[in-house]
């Protein structure tokens, strides 16, 4: 369900906190069914940029499209009503609560008191939609492993009807089975025609799901890749600044041989 129309384009986005400028004339599309990987070094402005697109920071400078119009995103409240959502590395579950309880937490549907059937029933219409492998909607999160947490996490996001979806390190720490899993829901978001960006450190799990690849490097992009045709060598290139490093010269000794 790929589009060649972006529905979030960001041009020239700037944001400074004092004398450190965390972001310099960024620029950044994502279009429906796309997979847009965001990486770089610590430090490079990753979240930052996820920050202003959730709403918490305000760019000093820069457009924002959404949808082909110019908008303000000046509040999380802002960011989610354009169809915005975004879900942070820590994922922001309450462990004692069960699944339905956090994906309904603030948002809970009532005939006069809680509606425990239709939360449960649209629980389970979400979890479908991304092929979650979890057992029962009444088990707590701290039952949960890695990416079963994570899968509750998009599925709360999915509550909004977003267009865009942001997933911030959504593998890290993970075992292989959980990362596995994890990249599999993102196939699924990518299949419901949303647009995800994906920023990570991990370039095995980038090249697994992205279609396109944007690298920062202090606060600037330094590349824009297809992720079908990169290689290593160049993502690494970009991220450091230096072309003389180990997967560099890996691969100059692989064409040798």
């Amino acid at each position: 369900m790929l589009t060649d129309t972006a529905v979030l384009s960001l041009r020239g986005i700037s944001k400074h906190f004092g004398a450190v400028a965390a972001l310099t004339d960024v620029d950044l599309d994502v279009s429906a069914g796309q997979v847009v990987a965001v990486v770089g070094d610590n430090g490079a402005g990753k979240s930052t940029l996820v920050k202003v697109l959730a709403g918490v920071h305000r760019p000093d400078t820069g457009t924002v499209m959404f949808a082909d119009e110019a908008v303000t995103i000046d509040s999380p409240a802002a960011a989610h009503s354009l169809g915005i959502a975004t879900v942070f590395q820590d994922l922001a579950l309450c462990e004692n609560l069960n699944v339905v309880e956090n994906l309904f937490l603030g948002r809970e549907l009532r005939r006069g008191r809680l509606d425990e059937v239709a939360m449960e029933t649209r629980s389970w219409e979400l979890l479908r939609q991304l092929s979650a492998k979890i057992p029962t909607v009444r088990i707590p999160v701290a039952s949960l492993s890695g990416g079963q947490r994570q899968t509750v996490a998009i599925a709360r996001s999915l509550l909004g009807d977003p267009k865009i979806i942001i997933l911030d390190e959504p593998t890290a720490a993970l075992g292989v089975e959980q990362t596995a899993e994890v990249l599999n829901l993102i196939e699924r978001l990518r299949e419901r025609g949303l647009g995800v960006i994906m920023v990570s450190h991990n370039m095995e799990d980038v090249r697994a799901v992205a279609d396109r690849i944007v690298v920062l490097r202090l606060g600037r992009n330094n590349g824009v890749f297809d992720a079908a045709d990169v290689t290593t060598e160049t993502l690494v290139a970009a991220i450091t600044g230096a072309t003389d490093n180990v997967a560099t010269r890996r691969a100059r000794e692989r064409k040798a041989t």
